[in-house]
């Protein structure tokens, strides 16, 4: 399974830039996050793993790619009714999978033609389908499309890692976005360093966030 690529170039920028995030950088060391890099069977995976731990997500995923190595828009076309629920999805899931096929397949969805458009169109494109969000298209720019500059305020975590990091007890938006313009272009990289955060990977660090309001 191939990784998300970054190197020095990245973090010595972002160091630069953010003493407290070089900190971190140096405390945890390089990250490997895995990566999709068909955009199609990340979407899948995306949808097999909403609303369930990671541990069902992968056990579901592993079933699926037994039975089928190879993932494609045509291949769920061709399957029965239920086959994909076979594998212990729900029939939503199964709908929004072959929607999504679908869309592709007809070429209302140009997947390759993406890979021209800026994040924000990118954004746009996928979140119009059924089932996905903003916030799953923004991990599909970085966990499949590897861009280089995703900072998600939708994601819990990056709220958390950031609350933890700089002592808010809340990011607002207009906090969130001082953040982002001081980690570009290398946001994705302070993506992987700020959930490393959040996860407890630095000793001492805190949520400072009032109790009633974590997330």
């Amino acid at each position: 399974m191939p990784f998300f690529q970054y190197g020095r170039t990245e973090t010595d920028a972002l160091s630069r830039k953010d003493p407290a995030l070089a900190r971190v950088i140096e405390t945890v060391g390089p990250i490997r996050r895995e990566v999709v890099p068909d955009l199609y069977e990340a979407l899948v995976n995306s949808i097999v793993g909403q609303q369930i731990s990671t541990k069902a997500q992968a056990t579901i995923w592993g079933r699926m790619k037994a039975a089928h190595p190879r993932i494609t828009p045509a291949l769920v076309r061709g399957l029965p009714p239920g086959g994909l629920q076979s594998f212990g999805i729900s029939r939503r899931k199964e709908e929004y999978i072959r929607d999504a096929a679908e869309r592709i397949l007809s070429g209302a969805l140009d997947l390759n033609a993406l890979a021209q458009k800026t994040d924000a169109e990118v954004c746009r494109e996928l979140s119009a389908l059924r089932g996905i969000g903003v916030w799953t298209a923004e991990m599909l720019l970085l966990f499949s499309m590897q861009r280089p500059d995703v900072l998600s305020y939708s994601d819990l975590a990056i709220q958390r890692g950031l609350r933890m990091l700089y002592r808010h007890r809340a990011i607002t938006p207009k906090l969130f976005e001082k953040y982002r313009r001081r980690y570009s272009p290398y946001g994705s990289v302070a993506s992987l360093y700020l959930w490393a955060v959040a996860g407890g990977a630095v000793e001492g660090l805190s949520d400072p966030a009032p109790a009633a309001k974590r997330k």
